[in-house]
């Protein structure tokens, strides 16, 4: 328990009386320290016992406030005033009693046969004494929880015992944030509270922590995992003070619980990766391909194939993790190259940002199950397209020609564009005319259909798209001119959006 105020008055030896101040008896002390300044605040930290004998404090009421507040203001605890022969005082002066019991600063007097130092030791003894309790207890506490871990009996077991030594509320998730485990009252609101948090540092990975702090509510989180992150564990309470141990040595246990439950779970993965193999062999008909997969109890009318380039040496933990976020757990590797199947309502582009952030990966376009293997060969072959791009690249209608745009030089491409526009640039200088040409064209050159999205009449777009006839003279009913035109905008947005080549 905290060494307080009221601990060190009921320190016989040493004789101290309570003056003012006496709702503060609570006040939790952490150190002791000897002053004669006048304002001593500026070089207090919190927490500690002020002992002054007052040599340098006048006595009229004014400095006495000046001198409660200063003390307050630097955080002390209490405030200790020797007395006796031959210090300044005798017995507390009046003013300094009214101002200390007005601020609810706890005033102790000193006698004059206690020196300063046996109360500095009596301080200090009580706080070893205190931490030497607190070092017990959390070796007790790590005992039960090892032994608990070692019993077999998972996660609840040893959340159980979590709960019964600190009386601290707890919930483990998966990296999905899905939850795992809980013990304690309302998990649920730990969960709410971290849930956003928990989103923002998963990216991280093992480096990502951090407190919540949600109404009356302090929540820590901290990652899971030996290698790899493979879920989190929600703290109520604040992690500091003499919690930190015991809360590292929780995440420790937990670390080794999922990571059995990882290795445990490899031959349900391999079985998974066998029969992704025979979907995307080729030669399978839809019945069949059905049949697999209500074997592995995945329901989907389309699947849409996934190819990311992991890192030198983490293919196997990456299809691991892409293993857990799809349904279905239709994942292998090969090399670096990672490859999956995602099942209909799967937002890829999320999963991807939050187990593979940055890393090239192409995207299939939805097919049939029994044409699994075209649209994982598509997803393949954008790997070089995404690499390019710094995102994942989709194949997915328009799309496809935007990724075959980036396979040129840029310059080549720039300068295409140019040769067709540069007519419009120079008599466009606000791109009005431009912007009426690109909406023209995906409007199928539909006068009205354009004119609504321009929110303009339909003779303004027709004597618009009559300019860029008359400067490019080039004939606009001609469907190679809307495509060269089309292409040429498609190109400069595609520009637009391109990283700089590395050097």
């Amino acid at each position: 328990m905290p060494f307080t105020v009221g601990d060190l008055l009921a320190v016989r030896d040493l004789h101290l009386s309570l003056v003012a101040g006496a709702a503060g008896r609570h006040r939790v002390i952490e150190a002791a320290h000897v002053s004669e300044m006048l304002r001593p605040g500026e070089w207090l930290q919190g927490g500690e016992l002020l002992m002054t004998t007052g040599l340098v404090l006048p006595v009229d009421r004014s400095s006495c406030d000046g001198f409660v507040r200063d003390v307050v203001g630097g955080g002390a605890a209490a405030l200790a005033l020797g007395l006796g022969r031959g210090q300044p005082h005798r017995r507390p002066p009046a003013h300094l009693v009214e101002a200390a019991e007005e601020a609810g600063l706890p005033l102790l007097t000193v006698p004059d046969e206690v020196p300063f130092i046996a109360v500095t030791k009596a301080v200090f003894a009580a706080r070893a004494a205190e931490e030497r309790r607190a070092l017990e207890h959390t070796a007790d506490v790590q005992r039960r929880l090892t032994v608990a871990a070692a019993s077999g009996g998972g996660l609840d077991v040893i959340l159980k015992v979590w709960l019964d030594a600190t009386r601290r509320p707890a919930v483990v998730t998966d990296a999905l944030g899905r939850q795992l485990a809980a013990v304690g009252d309302a998990p649920g609101r730990l969960l709410d509270a971290a849930r956003t948090i928990i989103e923002e540092i998963t990216p991280r990975g093992l480096r990502g922590s951090a407190v919540v702090d949600a109404a009356d509510l302090t929540v820590g989180v901290q990652p899971i995992g030996a290698r790899r992150l493979r879920g989190h564990v929600l703290l109520a309470g604040p992690p500091g003070g003499g919690h930190r141990l015991l809360d590292a040595a929780l995440v420790s246990l937990l670390t080794m619980e999922l990571e059995r439950r990882h290795l445990a779970r490899e031959p349900h993965r391999r079985a998974r990766t066998a029969a992704m193999g025979r979907l995307v062999s080729g030669g399978i008909s839809e019945e069949r391909a059905g049949r697999l997969l209500a074997a592995l109890e995945v329901s989907t009318e389309n699947l849409r194939g996934l190819a990311v380039q992991a890192p030198p040496g983490e293919a196997e933990e990456l299809a691991a993790d892409l293993s857990l976020a799809l349904p279905g757990g239709l994942v292998r590797f090969d090399g670096d190259i990672v490859e999956a199947l995602a099942v209909d309502g799967v937002d890829v582009p999320a999963v991807l940002a939050r187990f593979a952030p940055g890393r090239p990966a192409g995207i299939g376009s939805a097919f049939h199950p029994g044409t699994a293997a075209i649209t994982l060969r598509q997803a393949r072959s954008l790997l070089a397209a995404s690499a390019r791009l710094g995102r994942p690249a989709e194949a997915t209608g328009h799309g496809i020609g935007r990724l075959l745009l980036t396979l040129g030089p840029p310059d080549l491409l720039a300068a295409f564009a140019d040769a067709v526009l540069a007519p419009i640039d120079a008599a466009d200088p606000d791109g009005e005319i431009l912007a009426t040409l690109r909406t023209w064209l995906d409007a199928n050159g539909v006068w009205d259909v354009a004119a609504g999205r321009l929110g303009v009449h339909r003779h303004t777009v027709r004597n618009r798209i009559d300019r860029v006839e008359r400067l490019t003279g080039r004939p606009i009913a001609s469907a190679a001119t809307r495509h060269e035109l089309w292409l040429a905008l498609e190109t400069r947005d595609v520009l637009a959006h391109t990283p700089p080549a590395r050097t």
